[in-house]
């Protein structure tokens, strides 16, 4: 390694990617002849960890340029008289100082102050279970009085849930589905209320609305979010904004009451819990004014909550059940069309489902300035994701167009989602059309933090196609792929290939995990390549020097 190369690797070592690994060392299981659509709606995983950070290669002795730690490839550059030029392994380059820098340089305001209305055309629980009506029976039964229809499936019977945002409320059908695999509007409404008491609430207004059930407790993080609310106990009633009446530990526990009813399948108490429910997150939501008119309106302690988040980020819980409710509602509605696809194409369909999305946000180290791209980015998945989770600015195009309809459907629901849980996202654009003839790409690929592209079945030309369309991508750039666009991986640079136009790329390797993709269940590999063209540059230099030399011997 040269000097330069000793301090351009010292300068940057908590930045550097993980060491590169042999593609042999971690085949990708289970994997099929073909991509599938992920079964049912409602079968999405939780959000995991977020992968490890990149381990620090240690520091190296300063050698000369051309040397190895390989004794084979040290007996292998023995001079003759005329120099050979000598192949340069690709992990030996200087690592580039343009990268992204620190997530914590890059704070976001997670708390929106509009109205949470959602508006016209948005598509409720309600609305899923109308337009696939055939699919629900009746759950819920008046256990006092045998003869009372409101309950059956032909009614439609319905419940409210407030959402922490003002003028939020959505409407479901207390029905169930013939498919335990299809969406669930008893099970959505469940989670979703189970993540507005443990997010937004404080333990103290918590005990307004009781505990929750054991099976979910045990699934959760029972850390209650920091808040700047005051805690309603005790002296407490002097410096808060907002009173509530205490709760009484004999009295109703709301939340019991409701599992209570689920399992018994008693659709009156049901009902009667929620509206309870409703009526206390009315009370958090639109607090009284006070007595004093020119003092200021008490705010919405759910939107306050927001700001008390740990490191002004969306818990997990919060952002899978967004993702969640609306993947639900504006794509599983339409799960059999997006599996009529031509198979072994370009265009088969397959997702990325959201630990893997997590895991690639933590890996790019994506943030509100960052700019994402998504080539082929099929119902826009994984766009959403990035921009609801990081703020960033999102890009992506889809040449099918049932995937490319169905994806700017998703993201209006996406938004009035976000309205109604109090959240802000990034700018998200879609695009229907040819990647590799869309002026839009040539245009923003300059700009590109991180361009993701899901090749995992894509054909050899469509991948050579897209290799020159990197060269636009600026120093530091990150690409993301399931197939690598290298011939492999740690490979030598040499005389015959340093013009190759992967050679300004430094590629590692990456497992996802089990679940991680919706076309097999086991995990596999994945690829970042980034742009590095300063050490691309010393190592052309080096060729350019071995060249010379070996002409200067020559001629002796």
């Amino acid at each position: 390694m040269t000097l330069r190369e000793q301090e351009a690797a010292g300068s940057q070592a908590h930045l550097s990617p993980p060491t590169p690994v042999s593609a042999e060392t971690s085949p990708e299981a289970d994997e099929p002849a073909h991509f599938a659509q992920i079964a049912g709606p409602s079968k999405r995983p939780r959000i995991l960890s977020v992968a490890p950070e990149p381990t620090l290669c240690p520091p190296k002795s300063k050698k000369r340029a051309t040397m190895s730690a390989s004794s084979s490839r040290t007996q292998s550059r023995q001079r003759s008289e005329t120099l050979d030029i000598e192949s340069i392994y690709r992990s030996s380059r200087s690592r580039s100082t343009s990268t992204f820098p620190s997530a914590d340089l890059h704070h976001r305001q997670l708390w929106i102050t509009e109205d949470g209305s959602p508006g016209e055309n948005f598509v409720s629980a309600a609305s899923v279970v109308t337009i696939l009506s055939r699919s629900y029976k009746t759950y819920f039964k008046n256990l006092d009085d045998s003869s009372d229809t409101s309950f059956e499936a032909e009614s439609y019977p319905a419940t409210e849930l407030e959402y922490p945002n003002a003028n939020a409320c959505e409407t479901y059908y207390i029905l169930a589905p013939k498919d335990p695999d299809h969406y669930n509007p008893i099970m959505c409404l469940e989670q979703s209320l189970y993540t507005i008491f443990e997010c937004y609430l404080t333990p103290a207004q918590q005990a307004l609305f009781g505990t929750l059930p054991t099976d979910f407790l045990q699934d959760v993080d029972n850390t209650p979010p920091s808040s700047p609310l005051t805690q309603l106990s005790g002296d407490s009633e002097q410096s808060s904004p907002v009173k509530f009446p205490s709760y009484d530990p004999c009295g109703m526990n709301h939340l019991r009451l409701l599992q209570r009813s689920i399992r018994r399948r008693d659709g009156p108490l049901f009902l009667s819990t929620m509206q309870n429910i409703n009526q206390l997150l009315r009370a958090l939501k639109y607090p009284s004014l006070p007595s004093d008119p020119f003092a200021p309106a008490p705010p919405n302690v759910l939107i306050e909550a927001i700001k008390g988040w740990p490191s002004s980020e969306i818990p997990n819980r919060v952002l899978m059940r967004i993702i969640d409710e609306t993947y639900q509602r504006s794509v599983g509605p339409h799960a059999l069309k997006l599996n009529r696809y031509e198979a072994f194409s370009s265009e088969v369909y397959g997702e990325l489902m959201p630990s893997f999305t997590s895991d690639i946000i933590a890996a790019t180290r994506l943030h509100k300035d960052s700019l994402f791209i998504d080539l082929g980015c099929g119902v826009g998945n994984v766009l959403v994701q990035a921009s609801l989770e990081t703020c960033c600015r999102s890009y992506g195009i889809e040449v099918m167009p049932t995937p490319a309809e169905v994806g700017r459907e998703q993201l209006r629901q996406m938004k009035k989602r976000c309205r109604m849980w109090g959240l802000s996202m990034g700018e998200v654009e879609l695009e229907e059309g040819d990647m590799l003839t869309s002026r839009r790409v040539t245009e923003l690929l300059p700009q590109a933090d991180v361009v993701l592209v899901n090749n995992k079945v894509f054909q050899q030309s469509l991948n050579e196609a897209l290799r020159p369309r990197f060269l636009d991508l600026k120093e530091g750039a990150i690409v993301v792929s399931l197939k690598p666009f290298v011939s492999s991986l740690n490979a030598r640079v040499t005389e015959r290939n340093v013009d190759d136009i992967s050679a300004i790329f430094d590629v590692f390797e990456r497992p996802y995990r089990s679940g991680g993709v919706s076309w097999g269940s086991g995990g596999g590999s994945y690829y970042l390549h980034r742009v590095d063209r300063e050490g691309y540059a010393v190592i052309k230099q080096q060729f350019e020097n071995q060249r010379a030399r070996s002409a200067r011997a020559s001629r002796r």
